[in-house]
Order: structure tokens, then C-alpha cells, then sequence
């Protein structure tokens, strides 16, 4: 496995050009800011939400005022039924299927021994079915030159405190997944790759959160990360630029536990 410690910010506002990206999880955080930077590189996107319309509708209309084009679709990335929808309603409004990031995820934490079955099929369900299936139907379209890009968490290598178990065992998954991808899809032409985002500021994660000061302190750079970093990083991954780059879990995080 290659793994990656930085962030390439190469913004030019035509390299995807003519190119479809579905962004799952994109009504807010990280998935908004790669949306947008998506958009604002010339990508056609669709973002998916579960429950934030309004949220949804906002990013939609920061790309359209800014001269992209976007669409919201509501689906649920527990629910299998919601994810193919939303692949065929991308491809149908937009006009195809390009990139697929995979950044759609929930956290749950709480110790193995009292982790309620219900709990874990929810994260699981969420967090690795739901990249296996929008990944499946989306490959139903994807063609050479394609993309896909999931997001996972740095936490996949490192677990610093108790009650991450669960959350961990699900972004392990997809880094041993995107890896498997690759060897899949390389005959294709098309690259599948895993970010590994550490602390970002977000409304999950603030960065005055109750274990904000903690995690700086393990950190080699003390501060949270900006989802527009992780939005750069996934320009990259999706250009022209990263066409040798597959298979690889890229860590920004700061320095995360060194």
C-alpha cells in the first residue's frame, strides 16, 4: 500500500471539463467543499443527502451561482434501493458518470462489549455496503479515465483511544477494498483511491469540540484540517494528473499520531 501525507492544490478551473461527478454525503462538511472545488474545475456534479434539503439545496446553488452545474438527490446511503436511484438519476440528469466519491459515512463509538447489534449493521451498513453498492451501480457506467475516489479516515491505521472499534473496522474495510478496486479495474483504465482524512473541522468534528485540544496535542501540525483540504486532494485524485496514481490510501492528517 502507498500512503501519502499531504495535499496537492493545483486549482485550474478546466481540468474536468465535460466530466460527471456524484458526490455521496455532499449536503455539508467534506462532501460539500469537494462538490464544489469539483464544480469549480469544470465537473458537472450530483450531490446525495439523507435528510438536509435545505443544506443540500445551498451547495447546489453556490455552484450554479458561480456558472457550474448541480443537482441534489435525496437518498439514504443505508438504504440500497436510494443509492442505485441516486446513480441513475445522475447519469440521467447529467448525462453520464465519471467520478464517483464515495463520501457518504456515519461514526458510532462505544466499547465492543456493549455495542448494540443494531448499532453496528447501521455503521456497516452505511459505511461499507453503501461504497460497495453506489460503486457497483456506478461502474455500470464509468468508463476509461474513470475515477473513484472514497473517502475513509486516517483512523483505518491508527486508533488512539478506546471506543473505536467498530468506526475503525468499517474505514479498514474500505482502504483493503480500494486496494482490491484497483486490481480490478486497472485493466479498465479506471483508478480507485482511499483519503484518509485526520481531524477536520466540521459540524461531526468541530474544532472546539470537547476533544478538540486532545487531538491537536497527538498531532504534528496542532491544528484541525479544513474540508477544503481534503476537497484539494480530491481535485487531484480526479484529474488527468493523478492517471498513475491507484490503489493508494492518502493520509492528511496532520501528522496524526507520528
Amino acid at each position: 500500500m502507498t500512503t501519502q501525507n499531504q495535499t496537492i492544490n493545483t486549482n485550474t478551473s478546466t481540468r474536468l471539463n465535460g466530466k460527471v461527478a456524484l458526490v455521496t454525503g455532499g449536503s455539508r462538511g467534506i462532501g460539500a467543499a469537494i462538490a464544489k472545488r469539483l464544480a469549480s474545475d469544470g465537473a458537472a456534479v450530483a450531490i446525495t443527502y439523507a435528510s438536509s434539503a435545505d443544506a443540500a439545496q445551498q451547495v447546489v446553488n453556490d455552484i450554479r451561482q458561480h456558472g457550474g452545474k448541480a443537482i441534489a438527490i435525496q437518498a439514504d446511503s443505508a438504504n440500497v434501493s436510494d443509492i442505485k436511484n441516486s446513480v441513475a438519476a445522475t447519469v440521467a440528469e447529467l448525462g453520464g458518470l465519471d467520478i464517483l466519491v464515495n463520501n457518504a459515512g456515519t461514526l458510532g463509538l462505544g466499547s465492543v462489549e456493549d455495542f448494540a447489534e443494531e448499532e453496528f449493521d447501521r455503521i456497516l451498513a452505511i459505511n461499507v455496503k453503501g461504497v460497495f453498492i453506489a460503486t457497483q451501480e456506478a461502474l455500470k457506467h464509468i468508463k476509461t479515465g474513470g475515477r473513484i475516489i472514497n473517502i475513509g479516515s486516517i483512523n483505518a491505521d491508527i486508533v488512539p483511544f478506546p471506543g473505536m472499534a467498530v468506526y475503525s473496522l468499517s474505514k479498514g474495510a474500505i482502504a483493503t477494498f480500494t486496494r482490491g478496486l484497483a486490481r480490478d479495474l486497472g485493466p479498465r483504465g479506471i483508478t480507485a483511491n482511499n483519503i484518509q482524512p485526520g481531524p477536520v473541522d466540521t459540524d461531526m468534528n468541530p474544532a472546539s469540540g470537547d476533544f478538540a485540544d486532545t487531538l491537536r496535542g497527538i498531532m504534528a501540525l496542532p491544528r484541525y484540517g479544513k474540508a477544503e483540504e481534503i476537497a484539494n486532494l480530491t481535485a487531484f485524485l480526479a484529474s488527468d494528473e493523478a492517471a498513475y496514481v491507484t490503489g493508494a490510501s492518502w493520509n492528511i492528517d496532520g501528522g496524526f499520531g507520528l
